[in-house]
């Protein structure tokens, strides 16, 4: 039995409480056959943002991965991506994430479409559940982790996953040069 636990969060496998997953995240668990692999533990929404996460369960920020969906166009074709990096990093939208999506300009969707693409809650999106055709962009620096929180899909829980499990989705693509400092 793998055991999840993380600074304060101690989570139980993920199939133990499917009622704290957002629909897409638990039909992507099932699927991949991960939900005793993957963790989860419920939280107070109001403490779903990356900070209040940090301070209440006495987390290393390297530990917290937040997911942004970013997107652009290219010949009318809408391209969009989700990048995963530690809450100590950010993303590399215009540089990185614009070459790897091939696109003039790269910028975070807006709160109501990545709402309504992802089918997940602001605040709780999370990689695992997007659509497969979306590249899942994970910062080496999380893949390397034992273990680390990441989003249900919804704001009422967090997931507690080994990095290399995200590394090893459907989609994924680690990369050195994603996060920056």
């Amino acid at each position: 039995m793998t055991e999840f636990v993380l600074g304060g969060l101690a989570g139980v496998a993920a199939g133990e409480r499917p009622d704290l997953l957002a629909d897409p995240t638990l039909t992507a668990l099932t699927a991949l056959g991960l939900l005793e692999a993957v963790g989860v533990v419920p939280i107070d929404p109001d403490l779903s943002d990356t900070a209040a996460t940090q301070d209440a369960y006495g987390l290393d920020a390297r530990q917290l991965v937040n997911c942004v969906l970013v997107g652009g166009r290219r010949d009318g074709d809408e391209r969009v991506a989700a990048a995963l990096v530690p809450a100590d990093k950010r993303a590399d939208v215009n540089g990185f994430v614009r070459r790897r999506l091939d696109v003039r300009k790269a910028s975070f969707l807006a709160r109501e479409t990545a709402v309504a693409a992802s089918g997940m809650e602001h605040g709780g999106i999370t990689a695992i559940g997007l659509p497969a055709a979306w590249p899942i962009l994970l910062d080496a620096d999380a893949a390397r982790e034992a273990l680390v929180v990441i989003g249900s899909g919804v704001r009422r829980s967090k997931l507690l996953v080994p990095g290399a499990l995200l590394a090893s989705l459907p989609g994924a693509e680690v990369s050195e040069d994603l996060g920056r400092r």
